[in-house]
């Protein structure tokens, strides 16, 4: 049994058989930390409010217990199709595409209808996916609220709420809309409320209480924000030693799967460009990439059609993709917390994993918030003179243009607007001395 694992059986609980079997085609047979320390509350129809690390099994243990109280609690006689029964909220795309996957494959055998709904695409196809009836809504609050506010479907008859990436709804300024559809749910002791976070902040405590059933807290390696299979480290580039220092680790390490993750859009397009000019082949993910591209993208990643990732912070939270066997901080994040986030998208179920982070002129001033946050020193490493590449050319490439729809995501400051010049030097001066402000994209 892999060590990421507890010693309690998902067989062990009353689950209908339904679940069961969809676990076992899952080959899902024991439980995850998380999953062990929550179940039992939940399945009772008791509140959790939960605390673990990105990679521990979350998504499956909230939809067990969505899928088990809607398959053990029958519908009331009186629910039209168009009401759904329980509603899962994540704060991007990406999350809630994989929360989809991820039910699908969990109640393959249930029966119950999942309708998801997210911004960029397919507005009247998700639209009539919920008129047609939903039991399990799986959405980001963008198109959620709009879709609730045009009357498509309404929460008089929900029985199990989610908030999946509490935090992260108020990093993006989700928040008032959460509060909003909350408030036309049922009231907290007639439903089940789950909610699930990397980082339990107080504003988040906050919103628990404000809107569960006396929640219980569970906690999962709280002390340890990172993962203990990760291993850490730091260089202190010039900004003009950026992009040499990022060749030349690549030369060194040989990464099988990499994350490279930026602040900006402007620098991840430069990133790129740099990456393919040397011989990488690469794939750019941010804001701007449209929907179907950025699936498309991500699932080449996925199959391994390329190596390298170069994003934003749009894909700091729900990629589950495995084997990641590096993360690169190009630009160190300006919130601690993103910092955990974006680390642990490598070490996941139990793997190991390496992150490299780079705190450069412009972004070496939030280290000592993510030494303080992760209550641990991060070593740091020399920039030594065979580290640095001299570059070949940045490529060419095609430069996306913001889009102009909403994309089913509020928007929020961004760094698109502050001047940054083009550097296409062969000495890699890509990044000048304006400081940044955004880590959204």
């Amino acid at each position: 049994m892999s060590t990421h694992l507890s010693d309690h059986r998902f067989d062990e609980y009353k689950l209908p058989d339904s679940l069961l079997q969809g676990l076992k085609q899952a080959n899902f047979e024991f439980c995850t930390p998380i999953q062990a320390e929550t179940l039992p509350y939940s399945l009772q129809g008791e509140d959790v409010a939960g605390q673990a690390q990105t990679g521990t099994g979350k998504t499956m243990a909230f939809l067990i217990a969505v899928y088990q109280r809607l398959l053990t609690q029958p519908a009331s006689e009186h629910r039209k199709p168009n009401q759904p029964r329980a509603l899962i909220i994540a704060p991007t795309r990406e999350l809630a595409i994989q929360i989809h996957k991820d039910a699908e494959l969990l109640g393959k055998h249930a029966g119950l209808k999942l309708a998801l709904v997210y911004g960029g695409i397919a507005y009247e196809k998700q639209r009539q996916q919920i008129a047609d009836g939903v039991d399990i809504l799986i959405a980001t609050p963008g198109r959620l609220i709009d879709y609730f506010k045009q009357h498509v479907f309404n929460l008089k008859e929900i029985q199990a709420l989610v908030l999946d990436e509490a935090d992260r709804m108020f990093d993006l300024g989700f928040i008032d809309d959460i509060r909003y559809l909350l408030r036309r749910c049922p009231p907290p002791d007639k439903r089940l409320n789950m909610l699930f976070s990397a980082t339990l902040s107080l504003r988040v405590q906050e919103l628990a209480y404000e809107h569960m059933n006396n929640p219980h807290t569970v906690k999962i390696e709280a002390q340890q924000p990172t993962a203990d299979k990760i291993e850490e480290s730091v260089y202190y580039p010039a900004n003009n030693e950026k992009i040499p220092l990022l060749l030349g680790l690549f030369k060194k390490f040989k990464p099988a799967r990499s994350i490279i993750f930026v602040n900006t859009k402007r620098v991840a397009e430069n990133v790129y460009a740099y990456l393919l000019g040397n011989g990488y082949p690469s794939a750019l993910l941010s804001g701007d990439i449209p929907q179907k591209k950025r699936q498309s993208l991500l699932k080449k990643f996925q199959d391994g059609e390329f190596n390298v990732l170069v994003a934003t912070d749009v894909a700091a939270r729900g990629l589950h993709i495995d084997h990641i066997s590096h993360v690169f901080n190009y630009d160190l994040p300006q919130q601690a917390e993103d910092y955990v986030h974006r680390i642990g998208r490598t070490a996941r179920a139990g793997a190991s994993g390496v992150a490299i982070s780079f705190a450069c002129e412009d972004y070496a001033h939030y280290m000592p918030d993510i030494e303080a946050y992760i209550e641990h020193s991060i070593p740091s490493q020399p920039v030594s003179s065979e580290l640095l590449i001299t570059p070949e050319p940045a490529a060419r490439i095609e430069r996306h243009r913001p889009q102009r729809r909403n994309n089913g995501q509020r928007p929020h400051k961004s760094g698109h607007g502050h001047k940054h010049r083009h550097q296409g030097s062969k000495q890699g001066h890509h990044s000048n001395t304006k400081k940044h402000k955004s880590t959204s994209n």
